[in-house]
């Protein structure tokens, strides 16, 4: 028996031959050679040198002069829509709106002060740990949780 009638044998009924070809097809897109985190980071870079910026003519000047509790309200209107289009399966729009997300997000990051070599260090740090144990460890000492009285989904 060929590899490849092997391999569609063992994936027969499982359905997992069919998603996998179907996620095959949705990646083959163009995608230009900068991307990831020199991305972001430009663009961490843009808005910093947006925060004196002329509110009047920069969208990142007048978040950012509205204070971070608007900044974080906006992030969290953006993140939404990106849900609401997951949900709709509209992979176009999931796109965009992931876009405006982690744009939002950057905005935050200038708002409170975080650089992007933070959040990254912070990815390489949980890299291999199990989410779960990840989860638990944050969970005990979580002070804002305690002094705020809020809960997270587990």
């Amino acid at each position: 028996m060929a590899k490849t009638t092997k391999r569609k044998a063992a994936n027969k009924g499982s359905g997992k031959s069919k998603a996998v070809g179907k996620l095959k097809r949705a990646l083959k897109v163009q995608v230009p050679v900068e991307t990831g985190a020199v991305v972001l980071d430009r663009l961490w870079s843009v808005v910093m040198n947006r925060r004196s910026a002329d509110t009047a003519i920069s969208h990142s000047a007048r978040l950012l002069a509205r204070g971070t509790a608007k900044v974080a309200q906006k992030f969290g209107e953006e993140a939404v829509e990106c849900l609401i289009e997951a949900v709709r399966g509209d992979r176009d729009a999931v796109i965009a709106e992931s876009a405006d997300v982690l744009y939002h997000l950057i905005v935050v990051w200038v708002s409170t002060g975080v650089a992007p070599e933070e959040v990254w260090a912070e990815l390489v740090r949980r890299e291999g740990i199990s989410g779960i144990a990840e989860k638990a460890s944050r969970a005990q000492s979580s002070l804002a949780a305690r002094v705020l009285r809020t809960t997270k989904i587990p």
